[in-house]
């Protein structure tokens, strides 16, 4: 057995770089042999039982390291090769994480775990792409969980790519295995064909770091490959990317706008449209980070959908209702997702108490950049029999109060010189709604409308602009009692969109009209109805 052994000796210092597989085979023999020749007798037992537990620890490696070669999982207690997987397949779910794609192309398949965890990540509304070259491997995953969210594509990988490229595809996260055959074509078909959204991010697997760090070391092809697509993807100036600093062996890289020094700028315009006005693009316009916002009626409905929308744009948000312990309700979801937040009590029909929010959200914050004015209520009744009280009522939240809040908050953001007011007027600004009847409630939104656009107008001169949203009607759990029914069928079918409204439907609106984007807008009615008001 020892001649045997010598036979190999020889290429035993180059397989100890080159071929991982190979060089735990090696060990496993030679620990063989060294066994078989202290059962022959003349060696201490100590000696015996460490070599027999190291030859029994060798043959663990070399099963894990064919394993891990044909893609399965190997069990933990062989921990090099698990655990490097295990952090590689950490760092691409924190990327996904991080970066929040929507859709995914995955170069060739992923193992099942990694698919699985990615998966879980997505919205409900997420893909990922995933090329394999049989239908072998396709059917191996047929019945499994993570099929759900994933599409896979069958064939000659370079095809494939030719066909999602002609078809205008593409993805905000490509992950390229290095160690495969072609990844540098892939990557090629990919970037030519403009496969990477702007600020979509590729992760290349290359090998190990502790396997390509010294080109002395890289004797093999897969080694070189590997070694070349990292090369290429430094020299590309279309991406900006970093490796890991340790032996994981990922590159990360994100394609991003052309360089202003670039040869493709020759015979542009490079204007504010080319590059984003101050340098901004336009989502990046949408952001709201750093500004202070508050919600009137943010307790429930409407206001809480616009206190969400404005703290996920990135706003510190001050939540009043006149039901404290639903404003800090709302407070805590936002606490829960990282957004700072308070929640304070208040009547907005009480000068006092307008004043009192205003001046806590100074004094805790510093400024008001977003003042959403979204309190209101609704008393219906025919107007034959609508009394005072109702109307005053209704005034004294719906316009009066509004009013309030506008000039109080807008004190502050004259003199700022900045900041954004927006109401929530109606539909019922519009037209009159039926067949309920709510004459002050429909006559207190017209002016909520009459008031924005006045205030719009005296003061965007000074940066303050004022604006506000109609939204239809809202599909809210109010309107589902029994006594309604025959009147939300009765308003389904004026609305062509054929449906309510959702609270969703309005969160967008409010972020643009709070960020930077809507500049050059005021005193203007948004209406958000499902063309309810057009019918």
């Amino acid at each position: 057995m020892a001649a045997a052994g010598n036979n190999r000796d020889g290429d035993l210092k180059e397989n100890y770089y080159t071929d991982r597989a190979a060089s735990v085979d090696l060990l496993t023999d030679y620990l063989s042999q060294m066994t078989h020749l202290c059962s022959s007798g003349g060696f201490p037992e100590e000696l015996k039982h460490c070599l027999e537990r190291a030859s029994f620890l060798a043959h663990g490696m070399k099963q894990c390291a064919v394993t891990a070669d044909s893609g399965a999982h190997c069990s933990n207690r062989v921990g090099p090769i698990t655990e490097w997987n295990t952090t590689v397949n950490q760092v691409h779910k924190m990327l996904v994480r991080l970066t929040r794609p929507k859709k995914i192309l995955q170069l060739p398949s992923s193992s099942r775990g990694n698919l699985n965890a990615l998966r879980d990540i997505l919205p409900e509304d997420g893909q990922i792409v995933v090329l394999v070259s049989s239908s072998e491997q396709q059917a191996s995953c047929k019945d499994s969980p993570c099929e759900k969210k994933i599409q896979r594509e069958v064939g000659i990988p370079e095809d494939i790519l030719k066909k999602f490229g002609a078809a205008g595809e593409q993805y905000d996260m490509v992950f390229i295995d290095a160690t495969e055959k072609n990844p540098i074509n892939y990557y090629n078909l990919i970037m030519s064909s403009n496969m990477v959204r702007l600020n979509g991010v590729i992760c290349v697997q290359n090998l190990p770091a502790n396997e390509t760090r010294s080109q002395e070391h890289i004797n093999d092809e897969m080694g070189f490959t590997s070694k070349k697509m990292t090369d290429v993807i430094n020299a590309d100036a279309r991406l900006e990317q970093v490796e890991s600093p340790i032996d994981w062996g990922v590159t990360i890289a994100k394609r991003i706008p052309v360089s202003r020094v670039s040869e493709t700028m020759k015979g542009i315009l490079a204007d504010n449209v080319f590059w984003g006005y101050k340098g901004r693009s336009i989502l990046d316009r949408l952001r709201l980070d750093g500004k202070v916002a508050y919600v009137t009626g943010g307790g429930q409905g409407i206001g809480r959908a616009f206190a969400h929308a404005l703290g996920e744009a990135g706003a510190k948000v001050a939540i009043i209702d006149m039901a404290l312990e639903k404003a800090e309700a709302v407070a805590h979801e936002l606490h829960i997702k990282g957004i700072k937040s308070v929640a304070m009590a208040a009547d907005i029909s009480k000068e006092e108490d307008v004043k009192r929010v205003v001046d806590t959200i100074l004094a805790n914050w510093g400024r008001i950049d977003i003042a959403c004015n979204n309190a209101g209520i609704n008393m219906n009744s025919a107007s034959e029999a609508t009394t005072l009280e109702e109307w005053d009522k209704t005034f004294n939240v719906n316009l009066r109060g509004l009013f309030m809040c506008c000039q109080a908050v807008g004190r502050v953001m004259l003199s700022q010189g900045c900041g954004k007011i927006i109401n929530t007027a109606s539909m019922a600004s519009l037209i009159v709604p039926h067949p309920q009847k709510q004459l002050a409630y429909n006559t207190s939104k017209a002016g909520v409308v009459k008031l924005t656009q006045t205030l719009g107008t005296e003061w965007i001169d000074r940066g303050v602009r004022v604006n506000c949203i109609s939204p239809g009607i809202v599909n809210t759990p109010l309107i589902h009692t029994e006594a309604l029914k025959p009147l939300v069928t009765q308003w389904l079918s004026e609305i062509p969109a054929g449906r309510l409204a959702e609270v969703t439907d309005l969160q967008a609106a409010v972020v643009y009209l709070a960020s930077e984007a809507s500049d050059y807008m005021t005193g203007h009615n948004l209406v958000i109805e499902g063309g309810q008001s057009l019918w």
